[in-house]
């Protein structure tokens, strides 16, 4: 139970660290450069997930020795583009929904509110899916 907290404080730390490189890029992306909420949402979430992986194999998770690290960042790409997959979707969702319900609000506010939400869905995908096919 230690070794799990352990792992859930150090997964904590790098994806709150991937989250800020996310969420700030997407902003920037967005916000100052006008590219599209979803092809900014998907730039700023690939540049995340290759610091994601650098880390988690390195210092959060347990890989296993039987794969190989191609096969480890093999199946983490995988994982991670099923994870793009469902951000995109709810940043899409999010997005027009907020946009219905608070139409006054500005774009700016309604994309990184829907980035929020949509980054807590794929952060408790990425733990459950990474231990089970990435740890020993």
């Amino acid at each position: 139970m230690q070794k799990l907290m352990k792992q859930i404080f150090r997964f904590a730390i790098v994806g709150g660290s991937a989250f800020l490189i996310d969420y700030g890029i997407l902003f920037v992306l967005n916000e100052f450069l006008g590219v599209n909420y979803l092809i900014a949402s998907a730039l700023s979430f690939s540049v995340s997930v290759i610091y994601n992986y650098v880390l988690s194999i390195f210092w959060v998770f347990d890989p296993n020795e039987e794969q190989s690290k191609k096969e480890q960042f093999v199946v983490f790409m995988i994982l991670s583009i099923i994870g793009l997959g469902i951000n995109s979707l709810i940043m899409w969702i999010s997005v027009n929904a907020l946009t219905a319900w608070l139409p006054a609000v500005r774009n700016a506010v309604i994309v990184m509110t829907a980035k929020v939400i949509a980054t807590f869905v794929v952060m408790v995908y990425n733990f459950i899916t990474r231990k089970i096919y990435l740890e020993k």
